[in-house]
């Protein structure tokens, strides 16, 4: 083989090298989509069912092997998240954008990276299992939250256990909690007859 046709050879191998090298880095990079929260799912921390309840929801996507984990409040998620076995790993984490969805039935088209989020801590606004973390896309929307609803807005890397253990807000949030329950029981009654 001429020196020339050597070369040439030698620079396309190259090229087909890189090319499949550059679609498996891309293939990792990408992260899986959100997955919408169907009735009858149930929280991967308590076990609840997770619709029919107020406030953001939260899942996790494993690194490995994708499985989803739901869970019926951002609590939840952040208890799953901060665990030892949990805290350090690279899983794809959604949460609602509560700027852009009704507080009572969180629309799914508003889920967001839960990473890049702002959350709002200790408001007087309960999700399913109570006080829970309001979570947002903008830092923005999350000091309006806080102004409104009382709270302190965190990065995610700034939550805690200590804000998931903070006690309840000194209100009547508990009615509101109790009001939301009730509505969302009276949804599904109507909705079975």
């Amino acid at each position: 083989m001429k020196p020339s046709n050597l070369s040439g050879l030698l620079v396309l191998l190259a090229a087909m090298t890189l090319a499949a090298c550059g679609g498996t880095e891309e293939a990792v990079a990408s992260k899986p989509v959100p997955v919408n929260f169907q009735s009858g799912d149930e929280c991967h921390v308590c076990g609840m069912v997770i619709s029919g309840f107020p406030g953001p929801k939260g899942e996790a996507i494993t690194e490995k092997e994708h499985q989803v984990h739901k869970f019926c409040s951002t609590k939840d998620m952040f208890a799953w998240v901060l665990q030892p076995e949990n805290i350090n790993r690279e899983h794809t984490l959604y949460v609602h954008d509560m700027a852009q969805s009704e507080w009572t039935e969180p629309d799914d088209t508003d889920l967001i990276d839960a990473r890049d989020a702002f959350y709002v801590a200790g408001s007087n606004r309960m999700g399913a299992m109570g006080p829970t973390l309001a979570s947002f896309a903008s830092r923005d929307s999350a000091e309006a939250f806080a102004s409104e609803y009382g709270g302190n807005v965190l990065k995610f890397s700034e939550v805690t256990l200590g804000h998931l253990n903070s006690p309840m807000p000194a209100s009547d949030s508990g009615e509101l909690l109790m009001e939301s329950m009730d509505h969302s029981r009276m949804d599904s009654m109507h909705t079975e007859q």
